[in-house]
Formats: C-alpha cells, structure tokens, sequence
C-alpha cells in the first residue's frame, strides 16, 4: 500500500479507563472482526488478561478502513497496557508509532499513569489525539477533564474528541481524526530494508515470531535479512499482519507493521530493539529502546526439584515473550536449585508466576521480594546486592545504601492526612503537594523502594475509597541503617527466610515470621526454638512445644517418687534427642510462610 495512506497509533491511558473497550469498537466498526465473531476485551488474549481486566501484553492489529474523503486507508493499531509495571511494554509499542490516542476517563480525569504515558509520547515526539471516554456516565464531568487536560497535561482540550466507547458514540470522530492528524510514516533517504524488532514470542511449531515495523525497503519470503545486534543473517520463511489473529501476507512494505518469522528456534537468540536490513546494502542501525533495569527480585523454585530443567526452558520462553523479566540460577540450602528473578515491580512478579503456572503448567514457590542494594565495604569496593543470603558479614561493611523511588500520588482533598500518614510510616518524605482541581490533589514523595514493595498501592487504594492512584520512578540512591535478619529454627539459620530490612523494623517483621513459623514447624519429641537474629542478637522467639508422651499412665497411685523418677528419665531423654535432633521444615511450611 501507499505509505502515505498507512497510519501507524496507539493508544494509551492509565489502567481502566477503556483503552481495550475502545480498540474493540475500532475493529468493529472498521469491519476488521465481524459482529458474529465480536466479544468483549477481544484483543487480550490471555486468560489472566481478561479475568483481571487489565492488558499485560501489547497487541497489534491491522485495520483497513474507508475514510469520508473516499478513499481507503490501512490503520495499524497498537493497544498497551496501563499499569506501571508495564509502561516498558508502552515505550516499545510507542517506537514503533507516529501518533497515540491518549484516553482519559470522563468520570476520574487525569491519573498518575496517564501523566506518565504523555510524558512517553512526547519524549518519542507523537501527535497525541486527547480521547475523552465514558461520557455516558451519569457521574461524567467532562468539563474537569477537559480542564485537568490543558492544566495538568498541558494539552488543548479544544481537540479532545468524547465518546463512550461502550455505547459506540464518537467512535467515526475518531478515526476520521487519526486520518487526518496521525501523520503518514515518514521514509527515509535509502531503499535498502530498514525494521524495528519491536516485540516477539514464541510459538512451538514454528520458533520465534518477531514483531515488526518497517521503516524503508520491504520483506518478502526466502529473502536473507540481517539481525545487526545478534550479528547473524537468517532466512525469511513467512510473514503476515494481525487481524487481529495472525494471517499470512505475500510482503510487507514500507511503513508497515506485522511479523517475520526466520529459521531461529531458540529464544535467547533475537533481543528486542534489534535492526533487521539486508546482508549486502546494509541500513544504518536503528535507536532501539534503552535498557530495562530491574527493581525487584525474586528466588523461583520448583516445587517439585526433577521440574528444573522444564522451569528452566519455560523461563526462556517467557523472557522472549517478557524482555524486562530476567533472571539467572541460583541454589538454596532449603529449597534446592531454582532461579533468581528481576521485575519491574510486585504486578509484574505476580503475573510472571501466575503465566508459569498457566502456560506452562509449573508449580513454583517465590522467595520474599527484595531490591538491589549498594554496598560499601571497609575496604572501598561497591557490591551491588540483590540477594539476603550473599551480604557480607557486618565487620566488612561501610555502609548500605537503599534504591529510592519518586512517587506521585493522586488523590481527593479529604484524604491529603492519611495519605501523609501513610508516607511517613513507610519512611518516606512529602517534598511537594499541587493542586489538580478543586477536589484532587497530587503528593509528590521520596520513598525506599523496599517499603513500597508489598502493599502500598493496596493501602493507597484502600484508604481513598478506589480513587488514589501512583506512579513511581527510580531516583537514586540514599544511606540507611539497613540489617540483615534471619531465621533461626532449633538454632539452625534457614536462609529461604532472610531478608534485609531497616533496623526499626527489624524486630516488628522478626516477631511477625516467627509467630508464621510456629504455626506451620511440624512439632518434635523436643522443644524447638524458633528465632529471629540481627548478627548474634536475638530480636524475637517463639517456642513449638514437645510431643509428650504419658510416661506416668502405668503408676496406679503408691509413692509420688515413682511418678518422679520416670518424668525425670524422660527430661533426660529428650535433652539427649535434643542435642543430635535435626527439625526438617516441609515444603508446604515455606509455601504458607512466603505466602504471608
């Protein structure tokens, strides 16, 4: 097709505010699926995707409509996920686009993750369509949100278009406006085939799937391309666009988006961001995305330990599928050999778990989350640390330095004091608040990003009554008084359980994992001590109590020294079981611990 009757969009916006809706209602009325075949949230194709309600994955679709001005344009949507978890998968779908629809829901305006993803778009230098959704609300105000959007956005609200995208109003308005303000790819200079490897997966009968935009030249079957990152050259086998299931094309051209699929068969072999040109007039290489820094970790053990090598192969699979997910083996003395695992944050761990589960049919056990600390040793080299059970000994250490993070919280006037409340307590500091409008404000923190790991977006979420919503970026560095605690069960470290925490609440989670650990420790025929130590100091105990035996059943009445003397026998016994006992923890124990 001509280029300049191609648009490449994506659309945007925080989480739940009709992004899927929206791009359902596109390929409806483009006629890309028929009504026979139309179901709700139609291009999230996971079962995790559609029971959450939220999009994981970018999805590509190729849409042909016929505009006004008659004639026929091919209109290549991207549809991205929402959450900040996922804004990597943004930044890649935003590459590969020369416009993006930017949705603001009409009832809550602007949110902390709408402002995240204009500021994405406007670094890519997009044209941005403003797209007020559920105006059919009885709530709406599309008013606030036109006023949030020129305020908060700096975006005239003059060319906000509004529309519902569950009732199917202004949908027409929409792509006419991506016609005509969505600018044509631009081609550069040379012919010679110039892509963007912008995402891929795998599939089990034909290898890798690499998704695709061309910038100049054109792709066919049995041509040779070259990956210039990975350095090698491959053969075109097939390529094809999405309708939105994969269907098989006779070329792709300039300005396009689809997918190739090569004679590559393992995972590790493409890296996403890579340039594809021809072996003989080779293009110049193209930006790519930056890198992907993970912010948590995570130990992924397989509950079953002969189930290595399939976690193993499953985990490869998925970094394709994942590229901001990595990870590399590591082995416990509890757990066995398992895999040490980066994520973008505690969504985005969730999710890869659950995938595994699903996909690929793994039952897998997560050590407790932590960051990557910098640590200064005595002797002046910096270790950076992502795993409890790797820190050095106190008597080398300078000192700790934590990963901080940069909130910005959204919420209504009234719960200004108990968000506050909530910063404080998660050791953060308040260093600005501006006003939105007359009802919603934005709190802007410095927080360790240890503190917000668990369940600070829940509190959030929690304490505003659902209308609080965060973004987060990493900012730095900062010295704490960080320890490292462990557990203790009859006197014997079990590392699974360690963490690094900060000294004031050492004790405080110390007294809540052993109270866990009483519950689930098997009980022995002698007392097991259950403790929780900063170096050689015990923070708290808990005591699971002995079986005991009824030695004294047999004595019918005479002197109460018969009974003493067998009670007495049996307290030696057990100090002697004692001292050569050894407590096995089941794998069940560490499954209920690590869930708390």
């Amino acid at each position: 097709m001509d280029p300049k009757k191609i648009r490449n969009f994506c659309i945007i916006a925080h989480i739940d505010h009709g992004k899927t809706t929206l791009s359902d209602r596109l390929l409806h009325m483009t006629g890309t699926v028929a009504s026979r075949d139309m179901e709700d949230q139609l291009l999230d194709s996971m079962d995790l995707e559609r029971e959450r309600g939220i999009t994981i994955k970018a999805h590509p679709v190729n849409m042909t409509y016929k505009a006004k001005d008659g004639e026929v344009y091919q209109l290549n949507l991207i549809d991205t996920p929402g959450h900040v978890d996922f804004s990597y998968e943004v930044s890649r779908s935003l590459s590969a686009c020369e416009g993006a629809l930017l949705i603001v829901d009409a009832a809550q305006g602007v949110e902390a993750q709408t402002v995240a993803n204009v500021h994405l778009a406007m670094g890519q230098k997009l044209e941005i369509i403003p797209i007020i959704n559920k105006i059919d609300l009885p709530h709406a105000d599309i008013e606030m949100a036109k006023r949030q959007l020129e305020e908060v956005l700096a975006i005239p609200a003059d060319n906000a278009i509004c529309c519902s995208a569950k009732e199917g109003i202004g949908i027409e308005e929409i792509l006419e406006a991506v016609i005509a303000r969505v600018p044509p790819p631009k081609l550069p200079e040379h012919t010679s085939l110039q892509a963007l490897a912008y995402d891929s997966y795998f599939d089990n009968y034909r290898g890798v799937v690499i998704l695709v935009r061309l910038f100049s030249g054109h792709m066919v079957p049995g041509m040779q391309i070259r990956m210039l990152h990975a350095d090698r050259t491959v053969e075109v086998k097939e390529v094809g666009g999405f309708n939105p299931k994969p269907f098989v094309r006779t070329r792709l051209s300039a300005g396009e988006t689809g997918y190739v699929i090569t004679d590559i068969k393992k995972p590790e072999e493409i890296k996403l961001g890579d340039t594809l040109t021809d072996p003989i007039h080779p293009a110049p290489m193209l930006e790519g995305f930056k890198e992907i820094h993970p912010m948590v970790f995570s130990g992924l053990y397989p509950i079953n330990p002969a189930d290595f090598q399939h976690l193993q192969s499953s985990l490869a699979k998925l970094q394709l599928n994942d590229s901001a997910f990595v990870y590399q083996q590591e082995s416990s003395a509890a757990l066995g050999f398992g895999f040490r695992c980066g994520f973008l944050g505690l969504l985005h761990l969730e999710i890869v778990q659950e995938r595994l589960r699903r996909e690929y049919n793994m039952d897998i056990i997560a050590t407790y989350p932590s960051v990557v600390y910098r640590v200064l040793l005595t002797n002046g080299d910096v270790r950076m640390i992502d795993n409890p059970a790797i820190l050095p000994d106190t008597t080398f250490i300078e000192e700790i330095e934590e990963p901080m993070v940069r909130a910005f919280i959204h919420c209504p006037n009234s719960y200004i004091g108990d968000i506050m409340n909530l910063v404080g307590e998660k050791r953060g500091i308040l260093e600005h608040t501006s006003t939105i409008d007359v009802q919603r404000v934005m709190l802007e923190a410095r927080l360790p990003l240890n503190e917000i790991l668990i369940d600070f977006h829940d509190r959030i979420k929690s304490i505003t009554r659902g209308f609080g919503s965060m973004d987060y970026e990493h900012d730095g560095h900062q010295v704490s008084n960080m320890v490292k605690l462990e557990m203790l069960v009859n006197e014997e470290v079990v590392d699974a359980f360690s963490c690094i925490v900060h000294f004031d609440k050492a004790a405080t989670r110390g007294r809540l994992l052993a109270a866990k650990l009483k519950e689930v420790v098997p009980r022995q025929q002698f007392k097991v001590a259950i403790q929780a130590a900063i170096g050689g100091k015990v923070v708290a105990r808990e005591t699971v109590t002995p079986m005991r035996k009824d030695v004294t059943a047999k004595c019918y009445g005479g002197d109460i020294s018969r009974k003493r003397k067998l009670l007495d026998k049996q307290k030696k016994g057990k100090e002697r079981m004692k001292s050569f006992g050894s407590v096995n923890i089941p794998q069940e124990a560490f499954i209920e611990v690590l869930k708390a």
